[in-house]
């Protein structure tokens, strides 16, 4: 994996802390740091840090952008370019995300080079709607790699300070820039495979190298983080479908489906934070033995987010592309969108919740398998009917969920 945490200062209360996870030290810091105590009885936390959420906001400009490429080429090509771009991309957030997870980079010269990780993020996303070149060499292909290597480098640099067994992880991530850089370079079909290449060397690196024991997870500050990112990236589609709805004539039309598009978006948030789901999680995550916390993260943060993120970035482009166009049949390609997007955030968080086992996911795997069959309603009667009958699906699911859960409540309370 890019990257991980020591030991987990972030439990649910100090004052509940079991003494064994409560004793050890910093193992894999570089040295002692004033702004941090000792993680033990009396330690505060790790927040998420507004310089954390700074960065999210720039790694969610590049989800827009694969929104735009998506909404612009939606095709098979499109959607193996958005895969392979967001795959690599996110294999390098995690990183960043199991890095501050360890520590909050408060001294200068860790927040400098943060931002010129953030710089390196921005130059990706502002060269990936041209990224792929149908002929040889890109010049946004090779600008793209170029900001992709300062992000690695950036990353193994700000890592190496507090635990150096991120050596054994950046000569994957190096080679796996190193592919970028020559995808950009030499273009055409080519770009794909190396692309392709860049993805699997990032994915099958923890086979070699083992996350249990060299890594390990403040519970709490990862579940908050990766919280906070579905919030975003939440934001950003948001903001994308307003953006297209602004450059159409206003008219009923367009606000019918823009506010059905948000309150899609709302019902995948209830989805992931409504019933108290990130709680859980953390419970969960804090409950489990220091040595299996990186294989949960790896299974519940890192893969299980994987179709959630894209399941938001496909449904912003569905929406997109019908804004404008509303009250008849559109094509299948842009009502799979719909469907899709929302079928792959709600398998997404049923994977979820089976990798940490804090409900069942067999109702959100029904509902995502009806999302997509809606697919037929958006492409034979109208975007609108789609979108308001994945969204009566989401409410109908999570009013059952909540009926489920009721005899539990009333047992706790009383």
């Amino acid at each position: 994996m890019p990257s991980s945490s020591p030991p987990d200062p972030r439990q649910t209360d100090p004052a509940e802390a079991a003494p064994t996870e409560a004793a050890p030290s910093q193992p894999h810091r570089a040295g002692p740091h004033p702004a941090e105590a000792v993680p033990g009885e009396g330690s505060a936390p790790l927040r998420v840090s507004t310089l954390e959420l700074f960065f999210d906001l720039v790694f969610a400009f590049t989800l827009t952008q694969l929104t735009a490429l998506l909404a612009d080429r939606l095709s098979l090509a499109g959607i193996a370019q958005v895969l392979l771009v967001f795959g690599v991309l996110w294999w390098m957030y995690g990183g960043y995300a199991w890095l501050t997870n360890m520590r909050t980079p408060d001294r200068t010269a860790e927040r400098l080079l943060l931002l010129v990780g953030m710089a390196g993020f921005l130059v990706v996303g502002l060269a990936l709607p041209r990224g792929f070149s149908h002929g040889g060499f890109s010049r946004a292909g090779l600008a793209l790699g170029l900001g992709y290597l300062v992000v690695v480098l950036v990353h193994a640099t700000l890592y190496y300070r507090v635990n150096q067994n991120i050596a054994r992880v950046a000569p994957f991530n190096l080679a796996s820039a190193g592919c970028v850089i020559l995808a950009g370079v030499l273009g055409g079909p080519t770009a794909y495979v190396l692309w392709a290449a860049a993805l699997a060397i990032q994915v099958l690196s923890p086979l070699i190298v083992r996350v249990a024991g060299r890594f390990e997870i403040q519970p709490a500050h990862f579940v908050e983080r990766h919280g906070a990112l579905i919030i975003v990236a939440l934001g950003e589609s948001v903001a994308a479908v307003g953006i297209g709805a602004s450059r159409r004539t206003l008219s009923a039309a367009v606000v019918t489906v823009a506010l059905l598009g948000l309150a899609l978006s709302a019902g995948l948030w209830w989805t992931y934070f409504g019933s108290g789901e990130d709680d859980r999680a953390e419970r969960a995550m804090t409950a489990a033995s220091r040595e299996r916390r990186p294989a949960l993260a790896l299974s519940a943060y890192f893969f299980a987010h994987i179709p959630m993120l894209l399941g938001i970035v496909a449904l912003a482009a569905g929406v997109r592309l019908t804004i404008g166009n509303a009250a008849q049949p559109h094509p299948t390609d842009q009502a799979l969108a719909l469907g899709g997007g929302t079928a792959l955030f709600l398998a997404g968080n049923a994977m979820f919740r089976r990798a940490l086992r804090i409900g069942p996911g067999w109702p959100r795997f029904a509902t995502a398998v009806f999302a997509l069959a809606t697919t037929a309603l958006g492409a034979t009667v109208a975007i609108e009917a789609q979108l308001a009958v994945l969204l009566a699906a989401l409410v109908a699911m999570l009013a059952a969920e909540r009926h489920r859960d009721a005899p539990d409540h009333a047992g706790a309370g009383g």
